[in-house]
């Protein structure tokens, strides 16, 4: 056959022109060829050389500025006019073979208008992003010469009278609408831009953010196509590969992304809200304000679901198509064929089912990622607005108790982020039910009554699938709590594990978590069960059906069942964002501080920065108006100058008849009239309880005022410094949290640190005052806490200075120091107002202004001199007192509280140290933060999926369950793959030889396949229920069971996570990973195999396709992870900042910090929203490009299928059909396969620090000796001797001890002192075999305690420590968990410990409630309970290492009573860091760096003037 461009068939002169030029149909066409090959010879010179010397006047760091405008309609119609080329490309070539001679007219132009269409969007787009609209001119020729040519087609083709029936016809109209609208947008262009024949072309800016080196998430500027595929992610995905993603990799969000802008979105929308509702109690509806500001997005995502989901069908028809025509006869005898004809070329639909498929796919991702986008903007818009409403919660709402911590972090952690899932499922609300109701449509075509019936089935299912997922939402609300209360009790367990261990309770206290862990796997197991019924499918029923008809039906059912089951899971999303928006809607109703106070005409109280900060724009909700304020408060000033004009100049601030209250109506204060003078140092002085710091609250306006006013002198309101009586700290260095976001100056930080003595502490501190302290940093103690918060007041160069009781947790030389250094010099100096409230009477003498208080009233206000002539009463009651303080200060003070805290925090370093030389993969995750760069850290976290993690979490399963698994998995998917193909054998078989065996079988199978699935099902969910069974249980037994040495070097909030975090992934997320994985692997394996078996051919193209998959898994896995990564790190610190902030709201607002902290919050949301949105952006990125694989499989099953059926062979259509449907799967799986994978990439590694815990060596419990062979009242006498003891913590330390000798007597009072770090304490924790002892024993009645067992030993002997614990639960499981004990003994034990009458007062008694730390007793009632404790535990040895540092005289006194009392005739050995309170022991032990220097009776050392005891004495040290 000869090619020709005309054809030659015989008898017709294809070339003649003799009715006229223009009616020769192959001029036309020839015609048509103009404007293509004209396009072509302009635009290549261009396209190849100029781009070496492009101009572009703008420098810009993105070459993803679009600058014109239609350019999104421009890509689209492009597209379009691809397609409609693509159809007239196949309309040409099916023609031309019914044809006797090649016509290459028929489908060489359309080729070449292909060609030209696809060159002019790329030329389009090089000549965008180089800014060069003049080269646009090639473009706008082209389409008008295009649109007449075709014109000219169009008009021959209607004188023919040819119509809409002839499908050339259809497509020349189409291609000519298009050229036009396309020269539409080209005119629009340079009406917008004049740069042809205009003299002053518009100059353009780039937009804000391309400006911004920082953006790097493009996606709202890159062309369409981009858009579309992601192709801007390429850079970032590849590049994770060589180095990992950090921060500085993805940049900052867009403008229109931040949380700012949002939160301005949605506050306007709320705002508008509140003021539409006449009733003032109703609050705004949260959802009509959300639908205001982002309802626009939901629409459009919806509309890209709806499109996408009407394209989904077109894959069953395109099938249906292709399996009916496999063997019908074509005949085209015409020149120009009918539409219908050209959809019944089996070839023609094969690319028809690819065009819809990635289209399809194309608008289901584009609909994701802008709901995904939504709603994350959402998110950030509500974190800012719980954020503001946190700034200004009234004071009394936290303390009262009715906006707890907790619900705070709940709404941040939880809430929120329900909502923002609900946006993501939202388009589905709307899409399923569409989707649904075609199906069923379709399906009643296909099959008729038959349909109804399967659609009623699956209908009928829906109710007992949402019955089943509201059962699941119980469930796994009670697993929360469970899990909930199991953490309490796990970190009382960490944060008293020293006790627990001493008194050898730590079993008791595990089986505790033990219980409730029970409780949380059983309703895990319920939640196993539920979600295996869940995933059961309902087969349907088949009549007899014809190949085409059977497999159409089967991959519509297949579309059907997804949205059936997505549609339970969506319902429930839907009810939990309707509960999380009541929620939220309460919390921003509630009270606020502020508005109160204005009302009162307190002066300003507003809690915006409205003027001071200029804060993008965003202004509080209620601003008042400062100047107003300020003019109000001069208003009223003459007034009292005229009353006293000597004072009002130098009063700070002043309280007239105030009466304030904590939220209930009862007045805390009463009756409040003072004054505070300027410049000077007033001290609030009163008993405990008095109403003292609630007195500066009120003056700082955090309390509710009834009546009364407070009135600050203008500049001072604004320039507070104030230390709270509960310390707070950031989570930042220690030198953030001094400076707290003043400028840094050194001298003065200097000159601060000293006056607090917080230099040796910083010493101590691994990287010094940069090292990170706070909840997630170092715990460091109670008075370098205070220290740290008095440092902030005073570093602040501000005006007043309050400071609540900053003394309370410090020891007399420091509180001495920082007196004299600190409030008299340094503040004085600085003339700056200082209040001061104490429980210190003797510093009463600096004081140049006393206020006295009584239970909520003033009782006296002047100076000393004034209430010494005025209340001799009261002078002399604090003159009592005053003694004995001194008293106080006289007992020679061995070692005070703070060398004390030194000292743990050295031994907690020292020995981190050491650990650190031991073992450094344990501490893997401290070196990953330290060193980013370092090559090694890199390439170990790029390690492959832990494999080993794996093995060992399935280990952790049970062989028996792993086995169950993968043989039920196997067998229910060959089952799935014999249903098919038995269909498919069955359809095309002879109609005649359907017998009723074979529907018997049918039957047989379907059953067994829904009961594999159930089971199957099941025994993964058993699976991971039993791993993470062994798992916690070991876990939870090595770290109890550990040294408490390991306690020492291990950060409490590391052990935690293991309990929290990386539980709950082993709970909860790895079962469901891991089913969908081999769900979806299996899936797709078994189509692969059903495809290559019907046609093998296909193999061939098989081969690139899995290259391709292997490297996008490859690339999208290691990006993943980082991106993951980043998420789970950024997420960290918004929480943490968050319930920061509601912590230390009185500081915050007292420092008028709060724009500061907002700034900051919205910088944290908004890196945790970017790195999110990348991480959805790679999703998106992975999915279109396995989708598109997908889509290229089912063409190549297709192509690949027509072309082996072209042979004699007819029974295949069953065949052929069944591996399109499988083909039609890949697409959905692919991608799940990938995700799940990098999904179990990030869970294994809960898997691997879980693990890494379980090398943990424990003590040695056994000892030499059987329980038996110890008596059981031993030890009865209470005789110690010590022989060559050496003791040191770990075997790679020094020792601590050395060579100790020393012997006890029965009943002896023995006392033990020395300097810090002399060893005394370590000898107490030698006598419970807590150390290593490596050389020299203790014999305690004659047995040696090193070969007792552990338990024997310490159980048997008492202690008091230092810092009192105690564990929430009752009094009594705080005396005695155990239970061995009569009531009466306990009662017993209470009142020896002075305690029994106010145990008898509370309700309950024995059984009254101790909450979490014992915090609902004073720090010296507890140090009483741990007295009583040790005394229920009648053992004859009392160790007791020094209490007297956190209780005051009196409490003290009581314990030296009954220690001499209550244990006279038992051993006790006190260690002291108060050499007074052992100068009547009988025997001392005086240590010095680990050995034993003196040992005689107090008296006798007293007696020796050189006597290290007798300097230690004399030198109070």
């Amino acid at each position: 056959m000869a090619l020709s461009f005309c054809g030659n068939n015989k008898g017709s002169n294809a070339y003649s022109v003799e009715n006229g030029v223009l009616n020769n149909g192959c001029f036309v066409d020839a015609l048509n060829l103009v404007p293509h090959v004209f396009l072509l010879f302009i635009t290549f010179p261009i396209l190849f050389i100029g781009w070496g010397s492009q101009s572009s006047k703008v420098q810009i760091h993105h070459n993803t500025w679009l600058h014109f405008p239609g350019h999104n309609l421009r890509w689209i119609l492009t597209f379009t006019l691809l397609f409609v080329h693509v159809c007239e490309i196949a309309e040409g070539i099916v023609s031309n073979t019914r044809m006797e001679s090649n016509h290459l007219h028929l489908f060489m132009p359309a080729l070449m208008g292909f060609i030209a269409a696809t060159t002019s969007v790329v030329y389009y787009h090089n000549i965008e992003t180089a800014n060069f609209p003049k080269l646009l001119l090639a473009l706008f020729i082209y389409w008008i010469l295009a649109f007449i040519t075709k014109m000219i087609k169009l008009w021959k083709f209607a004188e023919e009278s040819l119509g809409v029936k002839e499908l050339r016809f259809c497509i020349t109209a189409l291609l000519v609408v298009l050229y036009g609208l396309l020269m539409a947008v080209e005119i629009n262009v340079i009406r917008v831009r004049k740069y042809v024949f205009f003299a002053n072309p518009q100059r353009v800016k780039p937009p804000e953010d391309l400006q911004d080196l920082g953006v790097r998430f493009l996606q709202p500027f890159v062309n369409l196509l981009s858009k579309a595929t992601y192709w801007w992610m390429n850079p970032l995905i590849i590049g994770a590969h060589k180095r990992p993603i950090e921060l500085k990799k993805i940049g900052k969000l867009p403008i229109a992304m931040r949380a700012l802008t949002n939160y301005m979105r949605l506050k306007d929308s709320y705002e508008e809200q509140r003021q539409k509702t006449e009733d003032p109690e109703k609050s705004p509806s949260i959802w009509k304000s959300m639908y205001r500001a982002f309802g626009g997005s939901i629409l459009l995502s919806s509309t890209f679901r709806y499109m996408a989901d009407l394209l989904g069908f077109a894959g069953p028809l395109c099938i249906s198509g292709i399996v009916g025509n496999l063997h019908t006869n074509m005949t085209f005898g015409v020149f120009f064929m009918s539409s219908n004809e050209l959809l019944k070329n089996t070839s023609v639909l094969a690319v028809l089912l690819f065009l819809a498929l990635v289209l399809q796919r194309t608008f289901l991702q584009a609909s994701y990622y802008v709901t995904i986008e939504t709603g994350i903007n959402l998110r950030g818009a509500l974190l800012a607005m719980i954020y503001n409403k946190i700034l200004r919660l009234s004071t009394s709402n936290m303390s009262m108790g009715e906006m707890t911590l907790g619900q705070i972090n709940n709404l941040v952690a939880i809430e929120t982020n329900q909502l923002m899932w609900f946006l993501f499922l939202c388009p589905n609300l709307w899409a399923m039910p569409v989707q649904i109701i075609m199906g069923v449509i379709l399906l009643y075509y296909l099959l008729g009554n038959s349909a109804l019936i399967g659609a009623g089935v699956i209908l009928l299912l829906a109710p007992v699938q949402y019955l089943i997922a509201t059962k699941l939402a119980d469930t796994q609300k009670s697993t929360l709590d469970y899990s909930t209360d199991r953490l309490k009790k796990t970190t009382e367990i960490l944060k008293g594990i020293k006790l627990l261990k001493l008194y050898a309770w730590e079993n008791i206290f595990c089986d505790r978590v033990e219980e409730t862990r029970g409780k949380e796997l059983t309703s895990l197991k319920t939640f196993a069960l539920y979600t295996s019924m869940s995933s059961m499918r309902g087969s349907s029923l088949y009549h007899m059906l014809s190949p085409d008809k059977a497999f159409a039906s089967l991959a519509l059912f297949h579309i059907l069942v997804t949205p059936l089951f997505l549609l339970s899971t969506v319902v429930r999303f839907a009810v939990k964002a309707l509960v999380s928006v009541q929620k939220l809607s309460e919390f921003l109703q509630s009270d606020e501080i502020g508005d109160d106070s204005w009302r009162n005409g307190e002066m300003s109280m507003c809690l915006e920065f409205g003027k001071k900060y200029k804060y993008h724009g965003d202004v509080s909700t209620k601003v008042i108006n400062r100047k107003d304020r300020y003019r109000m408060d001069n208003y009223e000033q003459p007034m009292r100058r005229q009353l006293r004009p000597t004072e009002t100049e130098d009063v700070a601030v002043e309280v007239n008849d105030g009466f304030f209250t904590w939220g209930s109506n009862l007045s805390t204060l009463t009756d409040i009239n003072i004054r505070i003078p300027t410049g000077q140092l007033t001290m609030i002085v009163g008993q405990v309880g008095c109403g003292k710091s609630s007195l500066l609250l009120a003056m700082l306006g955090e309390m509710q005022t009834i009546s009364g006013k407070v009135y600050w002198s203008n500049k001072n309101r604004y320039s507070v410094a104030y230390a709270a009586q509960k310390s707070w700290l950031l989570n930042a260095t220690v030198e953030e949290n001094i400076t707290f976001g003043s400028p840094f100056n050194k001298q003065r930080y200097k000159a601060v640190i000293d006056t607090c003595s917080l230099q040796p502490d910083i010493d101590l501190l691994p990287f010094g005052d940069q090292t990170e302290i706070g909840e997630r940093g170092i715990n460091l103690s109670g008075g370098q806490r205070q220290r740290i918060c008095v440092a902030r007041a005073l570093y602040q160069n501000t005006n007043i200075v309050f400071l609540d009781d900053p003394f309370s947790a410090l020891d007399i030389h420091l509180s001495d120091h920082l007196m004299q250094e600190g409030i008299l010099k340094f503040l004085q100096d600085d003339k700056r107002t200082v209040v001061l409230v104490t429980h210190k009477l003797q510093y009463l003498i600096h004081a140049d202004w006393i206020i006295a208080m009584k239970d909520g009233s003033v009782l006296r206000e002047g100076t000393l001199k004034d209430i010494q002539t005025h209340d001799v009463e009261l002078y002399e009651h604090w003159k009592t007192l005053m003694n004995r303080q001194d008293q106080e200060l006289e007992k020679t003070e061995m070692e005070s509280q703070t060398t004390l805290e030194r000292k743990t925090l050295r031994r907690a370093f020292y020995s981190r140290e050491a650990k650190n030389h031991i073992d450094d993969e344990d501490e893997e995750e401290e070196v990953e933060e330290d060193d980013d760069d370092n090559m090694s850290t890199t390439t170990s976290r790029r390690s492959k999926i832990q494999w080993k993690m794996c093995c060992r979490y399935l280990s952790s399963g049970g062989f028996l369950m792993v086995f169950l698994m993968v043989s039920s998995k196997l067998a229910k998917h060959s089952v799935m793959v014999a249903i098919d193909y038995w269909l498919a054998a069955w359809t095309s078989s002879n109609p005649h030889n359907q017998s009723l065996v074979t529907c018997h079988l049918f039957i047989i199978l379907c059953g067994a396949a829904i009961a594999l699935c159930l089971i199957t099902s099941l025994t993964v969910e058993f699976l991971g229920v039993a791993a993470a069974t062994n798992l916690h249980h070991n876990l939870l037994n090595k770290i109890i069971h550990a040294p408490i040495r390991f306690f020492d070097v291990t950060p409490l909030g590391q052990i935690l996570n293991r309990f929290s975090a990386d539980t709950n992934i082993i709970d909860q997320h790895i079962p469901p990973t891991l089913e969908s994985l081999t769900r979806s692997t299996l899936l797709c394996l078994s189509a692969i195999g059903v495809i290559a078996f019907v046609t093998p051919t296909f193999l061939i193209a098989l081969v690139p396709l899995a290259v391709a998959f292997y490297f996008i898994q490859k690339y999208f896995r290691v990006a993943s992870k980082d991106l993951q990564d980043l998420d789970d790190s950024t997420q960290l610190p918004l929480l943490c900042h968050f319930s920061e902030t509601a912590e230390g709201l009185t500081t915050i607002r007292a420092f008028r910090h709060e724009a500061r902290f907002k700034q900051r919050m919205l910088e944290l949301t908004d890196t945790n929203n970017t790195a999110y949105l990348f991480l959805s952006a790679a999703n998106r990125w992975l999915e279109v490009r396995t989708d598109y694989l997908g889509a290229v499989i089912v063409l190549t099953a297709a192509v690949a299928a027509i072309w082996s059926t072209s042979g004699p062979d007819v029974d295949q259509s069953g065949l052929v059909g069944l591996g399109l449907t499988y083909a039609l799967t890949v697409t959905n799986y692919l991608n799940w396969v990938v995700r799940n994978l990098a999904d179990l990439e990030v869970q294994m590694a809960a898997v691997k620090k879980v693990n890494s815990f379980l090398s943990t060596e424990s003590e040695n419990y056994e000892g030499s000796m059987d329980v038996s062979q110890v008596p059981e009242d031993w030890p009865q006498h209470g005789e110690i001797k010590i022989h060559d003891l050496c003791v040191r913590y770990d075997s790679m330390l020094k020792p601590v001890l050395k060579q100790v000798n020393a012997h006890i007597n029965p009943g002896q009072k023995v006392g033990i002192c020395g300097r810090t770090g002399s060893g005394k304490s370590s000898l107490s924790l030698a006598f419970f075999n807590m150390v290593d002892v490596f050389e020299g024993k203790i014999v305690i009645d004659g047995i040696d305690i090193c070969k007792l067992p552990l338990q024997t030993l310490r159980s048997r002997l008492s202690i008091i420590l230092q810092d009192p614990v105690l564990f929430s639960g009752s009094i009594r499981l705080n005396l005695d968990p155990e239970r061995t004990c009569t009531d009466d003994r306990l009662w017993e034990a209470l009142e020896i410990a002075q305690l029994k009458n106010m145990v008898k007062a509370l309700p309950g008694g024995l059984d009254a409630v101790v909450t979490e730390g014992g915090e609902n007793f004073s720090v010296g009632q507890r140090q009483l309970f741990c007295l009583a404790r040790a005394f229920v535990r009648k053992s004859s040895i009392l160790i007791m290492d020094e209490a007297t540092a956190s209780i005051d005289m009196a409490t003290e006194n009581i314990l030296q009573k009954v220690v001499m009392t209550a244990f006279a005739d038992r051993t006790v050995v006190t260690i002291a860091h108060l050499v007074s309170s052992i100068l009547e022991a009988e025997q001392v032990l005086v240590f010095s760096s680990g050995t034993l220097v003196e040992c005689d009776s107090a008296p006798n050392l007293l007696a020796q003037e050189n006597s290290l005891f007798s300097i230690l004495v004399r030198t109070h040290k």
